[in-house]
């Protein structure tokens, strides 16, 4: 059985959203399947743990700073070649700390997401995202 046939693998990510509407985006480091390729901060969702729980504990560990609010926002599944994940994406407007590259891990602030490559399933997310950090500016059109 592959591991892509498997029940997949939860991964807590989370959207770190400024009040202007710019989200940090973080760069997967190198040893890492997609190393190089830009997300959404996260990380996998340890056994008897919440998908919370997952989401603060990872951001302590890769960028050192506490989530205080975190809304769920959607779920996604995507099958990589070497895995199979839902990702559960959580919107983050308080936190505690600055982001610091914990993991030797590039990150940016982005309005217009101007990062390449993106990992593959963040790329249908940026258009909902645009319309909720952007409502006004999207309905004027």
């Amino acid at each position: 059985m592959t591991e892509s046939s498997q029940v997949p693998i939860a991964v807590a990510v989370g959207i770190l959203m400024q009040p202007n509407g710019d989200v940090l985006l973080a760069q997967r480091p190198s040893g890492k399947p997609y190393a190089g390729y830009w997300e959404f901060p996260g990380g996998k969702v340890e056994l008897g743990e919440s998908i919370l729980d997952a989401l603060k504990r990872e951001f302590v560990e890769e960028l050192g700073i506490e989530i205080l609010t975190a809304e769920p926002w959607c779920g996604v599944e995507h099958i990589y070649p070497h895995a199979h994940v839902r990702l559960h994406f959580y919107l983050c407007r308080a936190w505690r700390g600055e982001p610091q590259s914990l993991e030797r891990q590039a990150f940016a602030w982005q309005g217009k997401v101007d990062v390449a490559p993106l990992l593959p399933a963040t790329i249908p997310l940026l258009e909902w995202l645009d319309r909720l950090r952007y409502p006004l500016r999207l309905n004027k059109g």
